[in-house]
């Protein structure tokens, strides 16, 4: 298996970046091809001092680092790249790899 990560940092409105990425976002990276499983935290994001400064985090699972190369070169791949530019004015962190349970 393999994850990709996308961090997305506070955005200056909540409720506006949480209504679009709810309603528009989510649906169109579910059409990315091989996308096995999306998952996203809820409420604040914490770290080991208290809340982090990340908002948001979703972990999108696939097969393998190819399935997620592939899948980020599909037509849903960068439609839903290009989406983020929509919603994801604080900035977002994408971070992938190979991932095994231990």
């Amino acid at each position: 298996m393999a994850k990709l990560f996308a961090i997305y940092q506070q955005p200056a409105d909540a409720k506006a970046f949480d209504n679009y990425y709810f309603n528009q976002h989510v649906p169109l990276a579910k059409t990315i091809p091989g996308l096995r499983s999306y998952e996203v935290t809820r409420g604040d994001v914490m770290g080991m001092a208290g809340k982090h400064g990340a908002y948001l985090v979703a972990i999108m699972e696939f097969d393998s680092m190819a399935a997620i190369q592939s899948a980020t070169r599909s037509a849903a791949g960068q439609a839903t790249a290009a989406d983020m530019a929509n919603f994801a004015s604080a900035g977002v962190d994408l971070l992938m790899g190979e991932t095994r349970m231990v």
